[in-house]
């Protein structure tokens, strides 16, 4: 659960003690990732167009394609795609995603390990997966990977107020129960208090980059308790539960869903995008 009555806490920030353990969940399950996730709006392509110059022809690495959720729309839109995903899973379902779009590769490693190619690309797109990246090496590796003036576009995706806002206030009690590092009070941050100053001051202390553009986009999925129920075993942190607590905090989020809701809940999504242009 995001967020903090006081100081509210981004979604895409892990403990860096846990992080590298953390980004291997993903690849466990990639048939349910890619079926559970949700995909972005339209919006998001056309600025990423504009802001990014993801146009058709263009030249882009995607840093963390998942199972193509971003990279299926950007190839229909005539882009030339590198996709690089470290899960062999998930890169192999996108893969599938992908077949029909000759102009996209993607390749299964770690962007950190990957060896960039001599002919630089016009933009490096990584969504809701550049928090994975190791930290001393990712916004530097991307400078290197891009031509001159060409653009660092980072897709963060944050839980905020909003949708069914009873429910998840409710739904803390199960958290609290079945998992005990979870603080108690956790609320879900108005979109307006959800910080993205610390990307751009990353980006900024490398000096490689010019200032970072935002652009924000909010969205509501409902979803039944079963579809609800998918989307929390792909995320990292309910993954890493012990098989018993995460039964039990499921059921627990299922019995809410179904006694008082009616069997559907409605989440609302920030979407932000940040785009930074290369010295």
């Amino acid at each position: 659960m995001p967020g903090n009555p006081t100081r509210p806490r981004r979604d895409d920030s892990p403990e860096e003690s846990r992080r590298a353990r953390l980004s291997l969940t993903f690849d466990e399950d990639a048939e349910l990732y890619d079926r559970a996730r949700p995909g972005y709006p339209p919006r998001l392509y056309d600025d990423l167009a504009e802001l990014a110059g993801t146009v058709p022809g263009s030249r882009v690495l995607e840093v963390g394609c998942g199972t193509g959720q971003l990279t299926v729309p950007l190839a229909g839109r005539g882009c030339r795609i590198t996709a690089v995903e470290a899960g062999a899973r998930m890169a192999a379902v996108a893969r599938r995603n992908l077949t029909g779009y000759p102009a996209v590769d993607v390749v299964t490693t770690r962007f950190e390990d990957w060896p960039l190619p001599d002919e630089s690309y016009d933009a490096l797109v990584s969504a809701t997966a550049f928090h994975w990246i190791d930290p001393t090496v990712r916004v530097p590796r991307a400078a290197d990977a891009l031509c001159p003036a060409g653009a660092l576009a980072v897709v963060r995706t944050q839980h905020v107020n909003g949708g069914t806002e009873e429910f998840f206030v409710e739904v803390q009690g199960c958290y609290e129960r079945f998992d005990p590092a979870t603080p108690p009070g956790l609320r879900p941050p108005a979109a307006a208090d959800v910080d993205s100053s610390d990307h751009a001051r990353e980006v900024a202390r490398s000096g490689r980059f010019g200032p970072t553009l935002f652009r924000r986009y909010e969205q509501d999925l409902t979803y039944s308790t079963s579809e609800y129920l998918d989307v929390l075993r792909t995320y990292s942190g309910h993954r890493a539960l012990p098989e018993a607590a995460r039964s039990g905090l499921l059921e627990c989020v299922a019995g809410l869903i179904d006694g008082s809701y009616g069997g559907r809940v409605t989440k609302r999504y920030l979407i932000e995008l940040g785009v930074s242009r290369r010295r």
